[in-house]
């Protein structure tokens, strides 16, 4: 299950409800020092909002793996330092599915969708107000960058809100609300129970 959205916008918290195992995207981002990191145009901040700031050859990889063989080993990363700080182990255990959460989960629908390892593809959207206050606070709390480049960043994407849902629903992920969302979490859950039963039986 892929589950995308803006910034702020709920995925973590609906991951977390849900139940299942999460494989958190944002730890495939980029390091601070990766020269291949793209700008904000205009500006000398690095554009963490663009796809080109994030690894999607080793989610992809990793994904596949916890399809295939039920574990695998991921990165540890640090928003605030832009750096991966180690790895850790993931395992599904007895789980029918797991749900992978970010900000650039649609830009990997389709691939997932070829590779046969696709369940569903989610965009959580709040409105761009509500959306940017939680961000902001959340970013604040966690001190994830510096007020001055939260506040620049929380600007820009408000605006671009609207925007950015619509790329996520052409990439193939289909728009909705927390309740709705956690709604198609449970029934693939049980789906996936049933067709294990079934193939055990």
């Amino acid at each position: 299950m892929l589950l995308c959205g803006p910034s702020g916008s709920g995925k973590s918290m609906v991951a977390a409800r849900c139940g299942l195992p999460v494989l958190r995207l944002d730890d495939f981002y980029k390091e601070g020092d990766d020269p291949t990191l793209p700008l904000v145009a205009g500006s000398s901040d690095i554009d963490w909002d663009h796809p080109g700031s994030w690894d999607a050859d080793a989610a992809v990889e990793a994904i596949t793996r916890l399809c295939t063989t039920g574990s695998t080993t991921v990165p540890v990363y640090d928003l605030a330092r832009s750096a991966r700080t180690g790895e850790r182990p993931l395992h599904l255990g007895r789980a029918p599915l797991f749900v992978a959460e970010g900000i650039f989960a649609a830009e990997i629908v389709e691939r997932c969708r070829e590779l046969g390892v696709l369940a569903d593809a989610l965009c959580l959207s709040r409105g761009p107000v509500t959306t940017f206050r939680r961000r902001f606070l959340r970013d604040l709390k966690e001190g994830r960058k510096s007020v001055p480049f939260l506040l620049r960043r929380g600007w820009r994407l408000m605006r671009a809100e609207r925007s950015i849902i619509a790329r996520q629903v052409a990439l193939g992920a289909h728009p909705c609300g927390r309740d709705e969302a956690l709604g198609r979490l449970a029934a693939a859950a049980a789906a996936g129970r049933q067709a294990r039963t079934r193939t055990a039986a």
